[in-house]
Order: C-alpha cells, then structure tokens, then sequence
C-alpha cells in the first residue's frame, strides 16, 4: 500500500513533467536565451524559455499540453531571422547542438535526426547531379549511376521515416528522377515542372514550417536561368498557377515570403508586379489590413517612385518663406534624413554625413521630437541643411508617410524628387552619393 501511495503522490509530477528540448549554444557568450514557440499555419505561440548557461546549455521541460507538430527555437532578435525548426511527436526527447558556423545538429530524437540526416544525403546527390551538369558530360553510365543513387536515398528515406512526422517532409521533398538521359535544359525544364508535384499546400505539417516558405523561394529564384526581371515574374506567374485553388491564406502568406524578398533587394519592378497582379488583391481577400498598408506604404516610397511631398520653411534673407518639397528647384539631388536629437546613433552619424555631401546634393533633415529643446541646438551644427521639425516623433505623418521605423533612415531623390536610393547605412549612402 505504501509503495502504492507513494506512485500516487508522484503522478502528477509524471503527468507534467513529459519530455525536453535541450541543447548547446557554441559560443556560449553569444546567447543569452533559447525561447520555443508552437509554430502553426497561421502563427506562432510562445511556450517557454531558457537562459543560456555559461557552457552553452539550455533546458526546457515540456509537460503534456505541449502537443506533436513543429516549433521554433529563436535565439537571437528579430526572431523572424533568427530561429530554426524542430520537430516535436510528444514521444521522444529533442536535444541539439547550435552554432553560426557550424549550423544545427541534432543529437537526440529520430524525428529530426531522420530529416536532418536526409537532406544532407540530398544535397550531396544534387551536388554530384551540378557537377555532372557543369562539366557537360556525357557518360551516361554515370548519369545513370547518380540518378539510381538519388532515387535510392528518397525511396530509403521513405522506408525508414515511416510512422513518423519527417515522413511528410521527406515524401514532399520527393525530386524529379529521368528516365533516360536528358541533356540540361530539358532536365532544367522537367524539374521545375514537377517541382511542387509532392507538395500539398493544405498540410498543416508543411504549413507550421519553414519547408513552403523555402521552397517556393528555391522555385523563384533558383529556377531562374538568369536574374532578367522577366523571367522572375514569369516564375512568379508559374508559382501562383501551382497554387490555384490553395487557400487564399496560404497563397497570400508564401506570395508575401517571395515578395519580401523582392523588396529587400530594392527590385521595385518586381515587387510592384507582385502587388498589381497579385498580392493587393490577396491581402483585400484575406482582411490582411497590415499587409494592406505594408502594401502601401512600399507603393508609396519604392525606388523608383515619387517622394511623398510635405511643408518646408526656407530661411532667405533673414525672412522664412514656407515651401515644400516638390517646389524646391536648388540642387540636383536631394537627401532626406529622418534623425532624432535624442538618437545616439544620429549624433555619432550626422556630423560624418556632413563631411560626405558633394555640392549637388541638397540635404533635408527632419526631426522626429518629442519636443524642440534640444533639436533648435543641435541643429545648429548643419547650418547647410534644411530643417523640419516632425513633432510627435513616430506619430508623426511624415514618419508615417515614408514608413520610418528606425533613425536615421535616409532617402536620396533625384531633381524631380523620385526616390533613386535607400541607403541602408553610412556605408551604402557612401556609395550611393558616387
């Protein structure tokens, strides 16, 4: 009876207390914690965090209400670039070795040991298939070779991952195998024909991961013969017509992935072609209202497009005329600097920039203050610049009309007052100012 009171006393413990994910973080000085987040279609929910120990490790005990699917360890921020998947069945322990440089390992758990092992053993094959390609070789014993060892790898992969969640993952990835030998572009034209032939877009599973996401990116941009604007939006017609009949969700969610992309290279041609043919449409048809204005925002200060235009004052002898921007005929090319007086990295930047503006450029630095104390001294210090006072700081219109998240944020127009750069940094307005 003892020994049967005592197992009662622990059950809720073992109820609890189910499995961990746990881990170690190379070099340790770099992290300070591991959060896990239940990725879902539509989402993520955080779950629980642990710090970083001065080895490395981390530890997160899963109790029984954290069900089987796919989760994210973020380690860093933003933690939309800073994360790595894991799959978790609710059956075994996960655990993992992380670094920058040597990428993700998993040392416990068959679920992502079998993905993991998998995707090298293909990325080794569809070396093997590049090098063949590249050397324009025609041995067709050993076309036949590697093609026999690619549908191998799959076919055991398949075999061995049976039961489990990777399965889904593995039979998705499932490539394109030639019957005979077929010279590049027509291999080329096969490939990207039957690329999402194993893909169901409606997979939960798939949906939670990064697995869609990458793919379709690999579609767009690695199955581009070259990088004409034409032939990406080609490929973007194609994608959307493997996706037809896909929930508008999900079309709207991995559209936006290629278009961000697009974005971050400041190609205005191709994403203005995803939002007009597209992605405006789908973010209307999903009540996507904070794509809808990221949308518009963009529309409004692409390369390419026309600055938004606002209120300036001019000060000519001794008098201050009022002005805007799209009136001023001095210089050019203008550079807009979104600052902030109370910004330290402003104050550390701004007396640089000084030094780096070339005669024709006309600069104008807008304030974005809570107030003007200590901007009306530290303006002082560019007595060649325009000033505008943006009260409100992030509240501001102006802030809003140029989607100014950060400062400083610079904007370099031409003498018709179209956008021609966005320097990122310092370093990128140096080159652009070339």
């Amino acid at each position: 009876m003892k020994t049967i009171a005592q197992l009662l006393l622990l059950l809720p413990t073992l109820l609890l207390a189910q499995h961990k994910v746990s881990g170690k973080f190379t070099p340790a000085k770099d992290y300070t914690y591991a959060l896990l987040y239940e990725a879902t279609p539509t989402g993520t929910n955080f779950i629980d965090k642990s710090e970083i120990e001065k080895d490395g490790s981390f530890h997160i005990q899963l109790d029984s209400s954290v069900k089987p699917g796919i989760y994210k360890i973020v380690y860093a921020l933003p933690p939309e670039e800073y994360n790595f998947d894991l799959i978790y069945n609710g059956k075994e322990d996960v655990a993992l070795n992380f670094s920058i440089e040597t990428g993700l390992e998993f040392t416990t758990s068959n679920e992502n040991k079998l993905w993991s092992s998998y995707t090298k053993s293909m990325e080794l094959v569809n070396m093997a298939i590049s090098n063949f390609y590249s050397q324009e070789s025609t041995d067709q014993t050993a076309y036949k070779d590697i093609f026999k060892t690619l549908e191998d790898t799959q076919k055991g992969f398949e075999d061995a991952s049976k039961g489990t969640m990777a399965n889904t993952f593995i039979k998705a990835n499932a490539p394109y195998i030639p019957s005979s030998f077929e010279d590049l572009p027509t291999y080329s034209q096969n490939l990207k024909r039957t690329y999402f032939e194993n893909v169901n877009f409606s997979n939960p599973l798939l949906l939670s991961s990064d697995f869609l996401n990458d793919r379709v990116l690999a579609y767009v941009f690695g199955m581009a013969a070259s990088t004409d604007n034409n032939v990406y939006m080609a490929n973007v017609d194609s994608l959307m017509s493997k996706m037809k009949g896909t929930d508008a969700e999900v079309q709207t969610t991995l559209l936006n992935t290629v278009w961000q992309r697009f974005v971050m290279m400041e190609n205005a041609e191709v994403s203005n072609y995803i939002i007009d043919t597209y992605l405006e449409d789908l973010a209307e048809q999903t009540n996507n209202g904070e794509l809808s204005r990221e949308i518009i925002n963009y529309k409004k200060n692409a390369v390419g497009n026309k600055a938004q235009n606002f209120d300036i004052t001019l000060t000519k002898r001794n008098k201050e005329i009022s002005s805007t921007l799209y009136d001023l005929d001095t210089s050019d090319r203008y550079l807009i600097i979104f600052w902030s007086s109370t910004c330290s990295h402003c104050l550390a930047e701004l007396p640089e920039v000084k030094t780096i503006i070339p005669k024709d450029v006309q600069v104008i630095a807008i304030g974005l203050e809570n107030d003007d104390k200590t901007w009306s001294s530290e303006k002082l210090n560019y007595p060649n610049f325009i000033h505008v006072l943006a009260l409100g700081k992030w509240d501001n219109k102006l802030a809003d009309d140029y989607n100014v998240t950060g400062t400083p944020s610079y904007f370099l127009l031409n003498k018709d007052k179209t956008i021609i750069a966005k320097p990122y940094d310092l370093k990128e307005l140096k080159e652009d100012l070339k």
